[in-house]
């Protein structure tokens, strides 16, 4: 389960952030998960869970927005979210397209006291 690596190093990254703001307590962490990101949401949910005791962001609420795939068409410049994992242009059916959102894993924001 890479989920708990990745919470480790989001936890990190709040623990640097609320240093850098003079912070001691972090309330709320928003990330942002492509649905081709490879990370679970349930998983990262309880691993953030397990994990945020006694750091900054012991209590804190988590929040995850799942974003879908966007891409763009290179063959009519259409761009498009993709409700299904059928990957081709919606307008146009063409295959070639790039993904634009949706495979990565953003830290969004945070709220800190």
């Amino acid at each position: 389960m890479h989920e708990y690596s990745i919470v480790q190093s989001l936890l990190d990254s709040c623990e640097e952030h609320a240093k850098q703001n003079d912070s001691t307590k972090v309330t709320k962490v928003v990330v942002k998960i492509g649905v081709l990101s490879g990370v679970e949401p349930d998983l990262l949910q309880t691993a953030f869970d397990t994990f945020k005791e006694k750091t900054v962001c012991d209590g804190a609420e988590f929040i995850i927005n799942h974003q879908k795939v966007v891409i763009s068409c290179l063959s009519c410049g259409k761009e498009s979210t993709l409700e299904k994992n059928e990957f081709c242009c919606p307008s146009c059916n063409s295959n070639k397209i790039k993904v634009i959102d949706g495979e990565d894993m953003f830290l969004m924001s945070l709220e800190m006291e």
